[in-house]
């Protein structure tokens, strides 16, 4: 049970650092080629992703501090909106 409460910041912080990850290899895939726009918005999309990342492994070492909770929720749905249009982008071009 104790190894468990020690993995757990990790485990948690797993979750949007994939995201993160999946943003940078369409990021890569796209190329240079992309559009500004696209480049922007996935380069974007990895950089709220990664501070949700962060801030949600020190929320579960530290969950009274209600801002690192408040802030990984703010910058996880950004993430997500920003994911959804640069999907929206990729079906118009």
């Amino acid at each position: 049970m104790a190894e468990e409460e020690k993995l757990k910041p990790i485990v948690n912080a797993c979750y949007p650092g994939t995201l993160s990850a999946l943003n940078l290899a369409v990021l890569e895939i796209t190329g240079r080629d992309a559009h500004v726009f696209l480049r922007m918005v996935l380069s974007l999309n990895a950089l709220f992703f990664l501070f949700s990342t962060f801030l949600i492994f020190f929320w579960s070492i530290y969950p009274w501090k209600k801002w690192l909770w408040i802030g990984t929720a703010i910058t996880f749905v950004l993430g997500l909106f920003g994911s959804l249009l640069s999907v929206i982008w990729l079906i118009l071009i």
